[in-house]
């Protein structure tokens, strides 16, 4: 894990207190709305591991800190 993972992972738990956050929280986390995280888990792009909790269509989805720490750690971010 490199230190700038490392570093978000520590925000994230200590902010949620858990290891898991839901597709709220992570939408939040990155600045987008639900609907957005919704179409990427459709399109399958531009998310970290998650975990859906059920089979039913609008079962809850769930992303592990560590996966989203280090998905965040990897984003470049792009200024237009």
């Amino acid at each position: 894990m490199t230190n700038r993972t490392e570093l978000i992972y520590e925000d994230l738990k200590a902010k949620y207190k858990r290891a898991t956050i839901s597709k709220a929280e992570y939408a939040d986390e990155v600045g987008q709305c639900v609907g957005t995280v919704d179409r990427r888990i459709k399109d399958k792009i531009g998310l970290p591991p998650y975990k859906k909790l059920g089979k039913a269509k609008n079962a809850k989805v769930v992303f592990n800190i560590i996966d989203v720490a280090e998905f965040l750690a990897d984003t470049i971010k792009v200024v237009a």
